[in-house]
């Protein structure tokens, strides 16, 4: 079911004041580099390094008592599980975590360090699902989806709601997309608090299956997991797939050397020390075409392995 605007008016008043404001940044290189004004969303200063947080504390705020006493599950390679361990440890539930075995070793550690309970899994769709299933089966434990949730989506909006705050009347907004959470989000943001704000999806071209989607008419499977911006790999979900469609929004892809170049220029020149997924962003803002133009670019996460920096 698509969020309605009540349902992002109420998402935005159970994450006030328990997720942070995250600040607007911009930089003149960047905006050299791009021929406009680039505003950046930080959410990768957001708690937990990514906006995930919005959507775990809305959905977890939205459960029964009887659903919280099971605990919670997911699956997820690193932000959303992270975040949903911190909605639950706030809510003094259980968290369980299906994560892929090639999840980058630091977002384990913070999974573990908030407290959840990690199962592993294979690293394609089917055996996150599949893993997931059998966990569910045997705790009972309400599932709350990285991003094919209404509730999820909702909380991930107000991260543009506040975008739209902070900064009027922007032309454009990029946001980078894997499940869709974040971008369909943004679109159901700028439609009910910025509809003169046209949204554009950013997505690895390794990892193409939502241009492709879109471009079909009908969702397509999850790509082989290549791209270096691993919060990226999995494929659209239903409804987030169904709101794009239905507002008939582009997806642009990037290459892979054009999204270590956009990270690296952002760490170096703007000081802003940013995953690879949200790059992505950073990279079709820079080649995007957007001449004169006030774009807003959310960066979604910050959660880095420094050991394996995309460009060593």
């Amino acid at each position: 079911m698509t969020p309605t605007r009540e349902d992002l008016e109420r998402a935005r008043a159970r994450v006030e004041g328990v997720v942070r404001r995250t600040p607007v940044e911009t930089c003149r290189t960047l905006d050299r580099m791009a021929g406009a004004s680039l505003f950046f969303k930080c959410e990768h200063l957001q708690r937990g390094g990514a906006f995930k947080l919005r959507g775990a504390t809305n959905a977890v705020a939205s459960l029964t008592q009887d659903e919280a006493a099971r605990g919670v599950a997911t699956h997820s390679s690193g932000n959303h599980a992270a975040a949903l361990a911190i909605a639950a440890a706030r809510r003094g539930i259980e968290a369980t975590i299906v994560m892929p075995v090639d999840a980058p070793a630091i977002k384990r550690a913070a999974v573990e360090g908030y407290g959840a309970r990690i199962v592993s899994c294979g690293p394609t769709l089917a055996d996150r699902e599949g893993t997931l299933a059998d966990v569910v089966a045997k705790s009972g434990a309400a599932v709350v989806h990285p991003y094919d949730d209404a509730r999820i989506v909702a909380g991930q909006a107000t991260a543009a709601i506040e975008l739209f705050e902070q900064v009027p009347e922007l032309d454009v907004v990029i946001a980078p997309i894997g499940g869709g959470g974040l971008l369909s989000g943004t679109v159901l943001a700028a439609k009910f608090f910025s509809p003169g704000t046209r949204v554009i999806g950013a997505e690895p071209a390794l990892a193409d299956d939502a241009a492709e989607s879109l471009r079909l008419g009908e969702r397509q499977p999850q790509r082989p997991p290549r791209t270096v911006a691993d919060g990226l790999r999995t494929a659209i979900g239903a409804i987030p797939f169904e709101v794009l469609r239905t507002h008939d929004v582009e997806v642009r892809t990037v290459s892979e050397e054009d999204i270590v170049r956009a990270m690296r220029t952002t760490w170096e020149r703007a000081k802003l020390p940013i995953e690879a997924s949200s790059a992505v962003a950073v990279a079709v803002a820079i080649d995007g075409g957007f001449a004169n133009a006030r774009v807003g670019v959310v960066l979604s996460g910050g959660n880095v392995d420094l050991t394996r920096l995309p460009w060593q």
